[in-house]
């Protein structure tokens, strides 16, 4: 069963740079080695127990040598105890809401009952075949994260890879405003070889400016 059952495959690829002409290129890349060069080291801003957030998903992956592609729109309410998430489809429809509170998480699928468990991992395991890493989301979301070796990450425009101590690789793509004095994630590639019963599994968050803003 997946989590998004009535939205439909996604048809707009993976941002990548449009190539320019071969005279220009030169110039192309000499612009683009001086803005990497530049970018800034400062982090992100200080962690918040209590965050609201809203953006759109994508999320793909193989089963059974299958390519599957879900996409959508999503609402993020985070307090220091519970989760709170509501996922649209592309018409506007809630198709699903998650819940997660101190031991025990939750799912409403559109047109489904109920379904209950001790942890949202377990729960999105039966449902997707994968756990959908919310837990981890409430730090990633914000630019923090654990590392492969325990240690703790904080992103920023300079230092924006990470692979997590539970396999997950994060890249922070975009921010809210490049020129602004702490830096916002915007735009985040999430990507694991393998979750589950699923193969290269790639979801693209893009978080559109803070609702408490």
């Amino acid at each position: 069963m997946k989590l998004l059952p009535c939205l439909p495959r996604l048809s707009v690829p993976l941002a990548s740079c449009a190539l320019l002409t071969l005279l220009a290129s030169g110039a192309l890349l000499t612009g683009c080695a001086t803005s990497a060069a530049t970018r800034s080291s400062v982090s992100v801003a200080p962690y918040r127990s209590s965050v609201a957030l809203q953006g759109s998903i994508g999320i793909n992956y193989s089963r059974d040598g299958k390519r599957e592609s879900l996409s959508g729109t999503f609402q993020w309410q985070q307090s220091a105890d519970a989760t709170d998430v509501q996922l649209v489809s592309p018409t506007g429809q809630t198709v699903a809401v998650l819940h997660v509170g101190a031991g025990q998480a939750s799912l409403q699928q559109s047109g489904q009952p109920l379904r209950t468990a001790a942890d949202l991992d377990s729960l999105t395991t039966q449902t997707l075949g994968w756990a959908l890493p919310v837990a981890g989301l409430r730090d990633w979301l914000q630019g923090y994260a654990m590392d492969a070796a325990g240690q703790p990450f904080t992103a920023s425009p300079a230092h924006n890879s990470v692979v997590t101590r539970d396999g997950w690789k994060l890249e922070y793509m975009s921010w809210q405003d490049e020129k602004a004095a702490v830096p916002q994630p915007k735009l985040i590639y999430l990507t694991r070889l393998r979750a589950g019963e699923v193969e290269d599994l790639a979801i693209r968050i893009a978080i559109r400016p803070n609702l408490e803003e």
